[in-house]
C-alpha cells in the first residue's frame, strides 16, 4: 500500500488529534516535530541510531556522521524539539549504546548473526582519542542534553543476560547499555508505585533499582535486534498515566507502539526509513495510520 502524504502541516495537527492508539509519521523527526504543538506528549521513550555502528541506507541518517560532535549536535537538536512538545511534567527515557574507536578502519564485514553490522563506511577516530579507546558516547550525549536544559535524573544499566559474544581477549565482554531518565522540569510525572519491584524475600516490594536485566529480542520481521518490550514497559508505566500520549521519534520496528498498546497508552512514532515504517505497520496492524512527510 502506498504511503499517504502530508499535504500541509495543518493536516498533522488533525492527524494527532485522531490517533486513538498508535500513529506513525514517516520522515525527518526534526522537521516533523517542529509542527507538533507544544505540550502534546506525556513522555518520550526512544532509542536513536548509535554512532558509527549501523548503516541504515538512508540519506542524512543520524548515526552516520563523520564527526562525533555532529552526531551529538543532531541528537540534541531533535531532542530539543521533543522537550518542547512534552508537557511540563514530561520525561524522556533515552537508550544509547557505546562503541570503540575504529582505529581509522574504513569498513566492516557483516556476519551471519548480524547482517546489519556490515558497513561500507567507518567514522574516523574522534579528536583526542586513541585506537581501541572506549568512546563514552552515552555520557557525552547525556551531558550535552543536560547542558541544553534537560534535568538528568537517573542513569539505568540495561543488563543483557543473553548478550552477543565478543571475540576479544583484552577486555571483558560488554553486556550492558545505558538508559537515561531526563525530565523537562524540576518536578515531573513519575508513578513510582507502578514500577515497584519484589524485595529480597518476604513478599514485599521496594523502589525500582537502576540495574534492569532484560534479554534482547530478535525481530521476525527485520534483520536487527529490537528495543525489548520488557525494557520499555517500566518507562511507560512510570512516565505516563493510562490513556497518556507517548512519543518515539526513532520508531524503528515499532516496539514502543507495541508496548503502548499493551499498557493502554496512545503513541506516535516517527521513522525516517520507509522500510522500517512498513515493518512497524505489519507488526502493529495494517490499520495503523501511516503518513509520509512531503520532502521540502
Amino acid at each position: 500500500m502506498a504511503l499517504k502524504q502530508l499535504e500541509n502541516f495543518r493536516d498533522l495537527a488533525t492527524f494527532l488529534l485522531r490517533i486513538k492508539d498508535v500513529g506513525l509519521l514517516v520522515g525527518d523527526a526534526s522537521t516533523l516535530l517542529e509542527s507538533v504543538p507544544a505540550n502534546t506528549f506525556d513522555c518520550c521513550v526512544t532509542s536513536p541510531p548509535y554512532w558509527g555502528l549501523r548503516d541504515y541506507g538512508v540519506p542524512h541518517q543520524i548515526g552516520a556522521e563523520e564527526k562525533l560532535d555532529d552526531y551529538i549536535e543532531h541528537l540534541v537538536e531533535v531532542l530539543r524539539e521533543v522537550r518542547r512538545t512534552l508537557k511540563d511534567e514530561g520525561t524522556l527515557w533515552l537508550n544509547l549504546g557505546d562503541s570503540y574507536t575504529s582505529g581509522n578502519r574504513k569498513w566492516r564485514d557483516a556476519d551471519d548473526k548480524n547482517p546489519a553490522r556490515g558497513m561500507d563506511y567507518r567514522p574516523p577516530t574522534p579528536e583526542g582519542l586513541k585506537p581501541k579507546d572506549l568512546i563514552g558516547v552515552p555520557w557525552k550525549v547525556a551531558f550535552a542534553l543536560q547542558a541544553d536544559g534537560w534535568f538528568l535524573r537517573s542513569d539505568i544499566i540495561w543488563h543483557k543476560p543473553n548478550c552477543q559474544p565478543e571475540s576479544v581477549k583484552d577486555r571483558p565482554t560488554r553486556c550492558h547499555e545505558y538508559l537515561f531518565l531526563f525530565s523537562k522540569a524540576k518536578f515531573y510525572y513519575y508513578d513510582y508505585e507502578s514500577v515497584l519491584e519484589p524485595a529480597n524475600g518476604g513478599g514485599g516490594l521496594r523502589n525500582l533499582r537502576t540495574v534492569w536485566s532484560v534479554n534482547t529480542e530478535a525481530s521476525p520481521q527485520a534483520h536487527f535486534a529490537t528495543f525489548p518490550v520488557a525494557l520499555i514497559e517500566p518507562c511507560i508505566k512510570a512516565g505516563s498515566p493510562k490513556g497518556g500520549f507517548v512519543l518515539d521519534p526513532f520508531f524503528g520496528s515499532g516496539t514502543v507502539g507495541a508496548a503502548c498498546l499493551k499498557l493502554q497508552r496512545r503513541a506516535l512514532g516517527i521513522e525516517l526509513n520507509e522500510e522500517y515504517a512498513k515493518v512497524a505497520r505489519r507488526r502493529l496492524g495494517e490499520g495503523l495510520p501511516l503518513w509520509q512527510n512531503v520532502a521540502p
